[in-house]
């Protein structure tokens, strides 16, 4: 084989591993035929529904239609199935979009991506999966991105605090997890955080460990001050801290038998300088804070494929919320990374400034529609105290018609009488 032949064959070796493969992609633009794809779990009978809807404001009424969440205070548990895959050897990619419009209080925002073994119509809390990930918000100490990995069965937490959005308007999450056990979160295409898998995670046992045949010298000396051996107190320091006051008199009419003895009450004394302490000077025998060495964990093994899952095929919305009304959209998972940041600026991108729009008139007719009642209420208001006093006013005329006539009849009697 020539030189120019192998050339070619690594040069489509690489063209082939570096293509880009769409392992799924949902947008909902067809219509109910959604639920074809998608499959409820009924593993509990009382699971919450999904509707499609863009939402009470949107950028396109159609491009934005999505799943929503439609019951308070439930669970939810639906899921969609595709060609099984494996990740080993490439980057990987989960991107989609989250609208909490409900103004959530508590409540999941996340996906899970499961092994292709999971029975859809039996996915609970508890199923076993590869990766979570999306936001989660309940009460304003929760506010976080979840990126859980499955590792070895069990289930690790990152150790850093990624905050998600917690506002109203659908926002593009991404996590991509590369060959060489990185990883990076982006939240609306924009990097938010990013590092290694091994550090950032707990799968592994730490690679060093404090050695446990060292112990501390006995003859270390860790204070890095002493007293000084030749201050000494001065003879006359010390001095009460009160004494009796040199001004008080006993007053004319105090009794000794009476009252007993008198005593001059105490004040603070002028001469008394506290407990005395030698000064500090610099320890000779100083030999800085003692520092446990550290040897390799015998326990420690690396692994360079952390990263990957031999089966991923199942893609699911395990999630409780207190506020229902999120809407989850433009699903995608892929191994290129620059086709899910351009897929995410020609959805979430093309319709987020329209969205907000929509928003914020809305936001300003509620506005005037609330002036317009606001007014409307003094008005009434204003005429309804009109009104009384008007009544009021009608009122007092008529009292004093009323006594005008029995004056001008009590009159009428008087001069009869005479």
């Amino acid at each position: 084989m020539t030189a120019l032949s192998l050339l070619f064959m690594a040069v489509s070796f690489a063209l082939i591993t570096a293509e880009s493969s769409v392992y799924f992609r949902e947008q909902f633009e067809d219509g109910d035929t959604w639920r074809s794809r998608w499959v409820e779990s009924k593993h509990k009978s009382d699971y919450g529904k999904f509707v499609l809807s863009a939402g009470k404001f949107y950028g396109d009424a159609e491009k934005d239609k999505g799943l929503q969440t439609s019951q308070d205070a439930h669970f939810y548990a639906l899921s969609s199935r595709f060609a099984d895959f494996s990740n080993k050897d490439q980057p990987f990619v989960i991107q989609f979009t989250v609208k909490h419009e409900q103004s959530i209080d508590c409540g999941g925002g996340y996906i899970k991506l499961f092994p292709s073994d999971l029975k859809q119509e039996d996915m609970h809390g508890d199923s076993t999966y590869n990766i979570m990930f999306g936001p989660d918000i309940c009460g304003p100490g929760t506010k976080k991105v979840h990126v859980i990995f499955n590792y070895k069965g069990k289930n690790h937490l990152i150790n850093k605090d990624i905050r998600c959005k917690d506002d109203e308007y659908t926002h593009l999450y991404t996590l991509i997890v590369n060959p060489d056990n990185t990883y990076e979160v982006k939240i609306d295409n924009k990097k938010v955080e990013s590092g290694s898998l091994e550090e950032d995670w707990d799968f592994l046992p730490p690679k060093k460990i404090k050695d446990p045949e060292a112990k501390k010298p006995e003859d270390w000396d860790e204070k890095e001050k002493i007293d000084d051996p030749d201050d000494k107190k001065p003879e006359d320091w010390d001095k009460p801290e009160n004494i009796p006051d040199p001004d008080a008199k006993k007053p004319d009419d105090w009794d000794d038998e009476m009252d007993g003895e008198w005593e001059p009450p105490m004040v603070t004394n002028p001469e008394y300088k506290g407990e005395w302490k030698p000064r500090q000077i610099d320890n000779p025998a100083y030999k800085g804070k003692w520092v446990h060495p550290e040897i390799d964990n015998p326990e420690y093994t690396a692994d360079t494929e952390i990263y990957k899952y031999d089966s991923i095929g199942v893609i699911g919305l395990d999630l409780w919320q207190v506020k229902s009304g999120t809407i989850f959209d433009n699903f995608l998972i892929t191994n290129d990374p620059k086709l899910a940041e351009e897929v995410g600026n020609e959805t979430w991108g093309a319709t987020k400034d329209a969205e907000k729009k929509m928003k914020e008139s809305q936001e300003e007719e509620e506005r005037k529609k609330r002036e317009e009642e606001d007014k409307t209420r003094k008005e009434e208001a204003k005429d309804e105290e009109e009104d009384e006093d008007k009544e009021e006013e009608e009122e007092e005329e008529e009292e004093d018609e009323e006594e005008e006539d029995e004056e001008e009849e009590t009159d009428s009697k008087l001069k009869d009488e005479l």
